[in-house]
């Protein structure tokens, strides 16, 4: 006789499926907004894609570095980069590194 009941590890995967298509409704609804308004290029060609992934990043490197209390290796491990790269684009997107005094 066959269980209805799901495994525990498919019921797991269930719920970060949900959770994944969730963050992608709410992640295309704002990049829909943030499309309208950045989308205008003086000389026809957008750099759209560009200027969104680089908002982007740089919003997560900032969110990286306060939750792991501004430590650069921390941050790093958060976002699952190497911590040079995470320096070397830090440094890029001008970020300062502001540790509590």
């Amino acid at each position: 006789m066959m269980s209805n009941k799901r495994s525990k590890p498919a019921a797991k995967a269930d719920v970060r499926e949900n959770h994944y298509a969730a963050v992608e409704e709410i992640l295309e609804e704002k990049l829909e907004d943030l499309t309208t308004v950045l989308s205008v290029s003086d000389n026809g060609k957008s750099k759209l894609h560009e200027e969104v992934m680089f908002m982007v990043e740089k919003g997560l490197f900032k969110i990286a570095l306060r939750r792991s209390s501004n430590v650069k290796s921390a941050a790093a491990a958060y976002l699952g980069i190497n911590r040079n790269t995470f320096t070397d684009k830090m440094t890029k997107m001008g970020i300062q590194c502001q540790k509590d005094k």
